[in-house]
């Protein structure tokens, strides 16, 4: 009875403080009892409870002075209550159902029949894009939003969230998976008839719209992944066979004043797509200050900032951009960081980012570095957690960049390994991607390529 006889002792120590301090305890046939002392050191009212040792057992008191010792002071209990017990999955959904039918409240038709049309359409371009396509199906008339001009006027007033990603698995290059990070769930859009049998690559994206081209590198298409509104198209007027860079960018704030396509070869050809004329042209040679052959970084994306596309080459290390608006072309010599292996630009409120694979002997790091304007260097801003890393270590890793538009997807592999993660550069937060899985299917699917968009409903190809 060692226990109980150091519960007794401090149960009397606290006795005498309390009698200190003038009051005196009233005992009720309960084992807690509640008083508040006034301390005039002390403008809090702090609150003292006392047990009576004489009922209940030596191990339920023994809990609550561990407790009250762990936590530095004893706080107010109630009569005891046993431990919650773990609930099956059904017994909480019912109670949730059962919850909810009892706080309903019965819309009132009478109100809700007058609600005006240009809210409703306001409150429409507010709710999730998940949600959204659910709703279209309720009527004709919410389906004839996505044509609407004011619908679109309100979803432009909407600021951006985070983009999605459009990839192509290896499993099916035929089909794409778009990765919704916000409800972190994979989708998979059902595909274009016409485009079944072909094997085509999501190269870069603007205003919701994405720019595909097939395998040959020759023909181009344009899509609006979520509401698959399509376009094929005209053929280039040069015929370039030898890989190209691709950018696109708009030419208002959204797509309804149209956009422009460039793509960009090795030996300096390259040619621009207005979507208001429907034609591809070819403005010009590049300037003789640039040395060509560019030696295009073909595993980085094209980044756009304010009408401007950049491109990242080697010898001379670097970048080079082109001025949609004003067809100016710039080349700016960028050592790149030392121990290098896989990379691509990125942009995050108009800055440049580059993102890449550090490797020396057998350790491997994701590290983030920003262009400094001033003196054109690259700058270290952040690198993925030393825990991540540890799983690379001893290993060949190969990384591929999803989507460089704010929030970044990467997807980092080996022999023994198939990573995708998501990097904020605002919060500088890293999360793991869930696997993508085929519908009704139980295997991974090993992503090939992709693309960031920024989800639109009224952007139409």
């Amino acid at each position: 009875m060692e226990g109980l006889a150091m519960l007794r002792q401090l149960i009397g120590q606290l006795q005498e403080l309390f009698e200190h301090y003038g009051s005196h305890p009233h005992y009720h046939s309960h084992h807690v009892q509640h008083f508040n002392i006034n301390n005039n050191n002390n403008n809090n009212n702090n609150r003292w409870c006392f047990l009576n040792i004489d009922e209940g057992s030596v191990d339920d008191y023994y809990s609550f002075v561990m407790a009250a010792g762990k936590s530095g002071s004893f706080k107010m209990l109630e009569s005891y209550k046993p431990p919650p017990t773990k609930k099956s999955r059904k017994e909480r959904t019912r109670g949730r159902i059962s919850g909810t039918a009892d706080t309903a409240e019965v819309m009132e038709q009478q109100i809700w029949k007058d609600f005006p049309e240009d809210l409703f359409e306001a409150v429409i371009a507010r709710l999730p894009i998940a949600t959204f396509f659910r709703f279209r199906s309720v009527c004709r008339k919410w389906n004839s939003l996505l044509s609407s001009q004011s619908f679109s006027h309100h979803c432009s007033q909407v600021q951006q969230a985070n983009p999605w990603f459009y990839t192509i698995t290896h499993e099916n290059v035929s089909s794409g998976a778009i990765y919704d990070p916000s409800l972190k769930k994979w989708h998979h859009p059902s595909i274009f008839s016409m485009l079944r049998k072909m094997i085509i690559f999501p190269v870069a994206s603007a205003g919701g719209l994405v720019c595909f081209h097939d395998i040959s590198h020759r023909n181009f298409y344009v899509c609006n992944p979520l509401t698959e509104s399509f376009k094929e198209l005209p053929a280039r007027s040069v015929k370039v066979w030898s890989r190209i860079a691709v950018g696109m960018t708009l030419n208002g704030s959204s797509a309804r004043g149209g956009y422009k396509i460039l793509w960009l070869g090795c030996d300096g050809e390259y040619e621009v797509y207005d979507s208001v004329k429907n034609s591809w042209t070819h403005p010009g040679n590049m300037p003789s200050n640039i040395k060509v052959p560019l030696s295009l970084n073909f595993q980085s994306q094209t980044v756009s900032v304010d009408g401007t596309l950049y491109f990242m080459r080697s010898d001379p290390e670097g970048i080079v951009s082109y001025d949609m608006v004003t067809g100016v072309w710039k080349q700016y010599i960028i050592p790149a960081p030392l121990h290098l292996t896989d990379h691509t630009l990125a942009e995050c409120g108009g800055r440049i980012m580059l993102v890449g694979l550090l490797t020396k002997n057998a350790a491997t790091c994701v590290c983030i570095w920003e262009l400094q304007k001033m003196t054109l260097l690259w700058k270290e801003v952040d690198r993925m957690p030393n825990i991540w890393c540890l799983e690379f270590y001893g290993k060949h890793v190969r990384m591929t960049c999803l989507g460089n538009k704010g929030l970044l997807m990467l997807s980092l592999r080996s022999r023994q390994m198939n990573r995708l993660v998501t990097y904020n550069v605002s919060s500088r937060e890293w999360l793991k991607v869930p696997g993508c899985m085929v519908p009704r299917g139980r295997k991974r699917q090993w992503i090939a390529c992709g693309t960031a968009f920024h989800p639109c409903l009224t952007a139409m190809a």
